[in-house]
């Protein structure tokens, strides 16, 4: 590539999808960029809404800018205020995906504005789905990358069942991933609900084919991973959208402590090292009250210590209303208070604080990705019940490949089955003195020393990623988007 005003800083536009996982993953990535070029110009694109929900560090220079675009989710048949995929119920989702593409013209118009005040590189880095970007930067003269927040394998197979529908080619319960990955095989359950019924020429189908079209014709992709843990992953991502892949993981968003904290930290201290189980679902997953109640009692029939985030079930509003008793099984809460043996938090936790300490000895997780990095950073083993989206891919990969995770349910439907015996089952042997248990535990402690690693200075593989990536949109010319 030719070099223009090589001394001339570029400008990061960063441009995250309207999702409580995706957004703080963004706000990492722009410290890590300033981090690594003090001076670097940056600007986050949201919605207002979003946008006056999050809570920045002290100001640097320059500071991170932030850009609200218009966003009238009521025009779209949504809930008024419903800036966020947190904001709406399963059924909405493939509204609101689809109304995120109205964010368009104003993104251009802000684009425009950035391109022709400038000759310095300007390169926008976009959620995958927000991949449309890719034709507005072009046609404004700037470079374009995809930063995909998750892992390496779990978007590779997410995105090839989306676009060939394997599942819909066979009766059987078990099929090779074709044509991309024959020599990977899943199971029916471990298709996303939404998933199943598709066609190809249905709204489902649509937007995430095109989102898959968008990110072959992206300059780069940055992925939320390691190197050295995903190589068979990376390489699958490249041969799917033939793209410059750089692997900046593991992305994770500083800890927030809080004073409401307190009261769980203090409940942890009170344990053995390595004896408490972490559960919870996200911020934005729940499962069926019949499930909470299975799992409740295998909880209890495992004899484990638990730390529980709690979210109303499938279906109730997670935002308003009491929480009913009935969600549980009668007198659950009392005597795992009583016993001292189980703690629930309703709502929000402090889940990097929880899984650090010392007394976490394993997470029950829905394997989101920012969940599975959490965890494994701090070297604890999981317990996956995945229940949508590429979270049974994520499962998948550290279940079979990287051996830290047991599965113990999958899906958050009715027809989901979920015994007691095998939740109970599962948390004694993650977290028991059980062989499979300590060879867990060993190799997420080996995980957790390549994610360190990967951002050490100066040969971490993340840190030689991003300083690869910042060279290129450094020394790209404008109206050459390659990466």
């Amino acid at each position: 590539m030719a070099t223009v005003e090589e001394k001339a800083s570029p400008h990061v536009v960063l441009f995250p999808f309207l999702a409580h996982g995706h957004v703080p993953a963004f706000l990492r990535l722009a410290d890590l960029l300033r981090a690594r070029r003090p001076g670097l110009e940056v600007t986050l694109v949201s919605t207002p809404r979003i946008l006056g929900t999050l809570s920045l560090p002290p100001a640097s220079s320059p500071p991170l800018r932030l850009h609200a675009l218009p966003f009238s989710p009521a025009d779209h048949g949504l809930p008024p205020g419903a800036d966020s995929l947190a904001d709406i119920q399963v059924h909405q989702f493939i509204t609101f995906f689809q109304a995120s593409e109205s964010l368009r013209p104003a993104f251009e118009e802000f684009l425009s504005g950035i391109t022709s005040s400038r000759s310095a590189p300007v390169c926008v880095v976009s959620d995958a789905f927000f991949g449309w970007t890719a034709d507005v930067a072009r046609a404004n003269g700037a470079s374009h990358a995809v930063f995909l927040p998750g892992g390496a394998f779990g978007n590779a197979v997410f995105f090839s069942v989306w676009e060939h529908l394997p599942h819909a080619r066979t009766d059987a319960d078990e099929f090779p991933l074709l044509p991309d990955f024959p020599g990977i095989t899943l199971h029916r359950t471990q298709i996303p609900r939404y998933m199943l019924p598709a066609t190809g020429a249905d709204p489902w189908s649509a937007f995430f084919r095109r989102v898959a079209a968008s990110c072959r014709d992206t300059g780069a992709i940055l992925v939320n991973t390691v190197r050295e843990l995903e190589p068979s992953g990376l390489d699958m991502l490249r041969r799917s959208f033939g793209a410059p892949t750089w692997p900046i993981g593991p992305v994770l968003a500083a800890p927030a402590p809080s004073d409401d904290d307190a009261g769980i930290i203090q409940w942890l201290d009170a344990h053995p090292p390595r004896s408490v189980l972490y559960v919870s679902f996200g911020s934005q997953n729940s499962i069926t009250a019949d499930q909470m109640r299975v799992l409740a009692r295998g909880l209890e029939a495992s004899g484990r210590p638990f730390l529980w985030a709690l979210r109303p079930p499938l279906g109730f509003d997670a935002k308003g209303g009491a929480f009913r008793a009935e969600w549980l099984p009668a007198g659950f809460e009392e005597r795992a208070a009583r016993a001292g043996t189980g703690k629930l938090v309703r709502g929000w936790a402090p889940q990097v604080r929880i899984l650090s300490h010392p007394c976490t000895g394993a997470f029950l997780t829905h394997c989101g990705w920012n969940s599975v990095l959490e965890s494994l950073s701090a070297g604890v083993p999981l317990l996956g019940w995945p229940l949508g989206a590429e979270q049974f891919f994520n499962a998948k990969l550290v279940a079979e490949q990287w051996g830290v995770c047991v599965e113990v349910a999958r899906g958050n439907v009715e027809s989901s089955a979920v015994a007691e015996e095998e939740v109970a089952e599962g948390v004694r042997t993650v977290m028991g003195e059980t062989a499979k248990g300590e060879e867990m535990r060993r190799k997420a402690a080996a995980i957790a020393r390549a994610m360190a690693d990967a951002w050490e200075e100066p040969g971490g593989s993340a840190a030689q990623s991003l300083e690869g990536f910042l060279r290129c949109v450094e020394m790209s010319v404008r109206r050459d988007a390659q990466l």
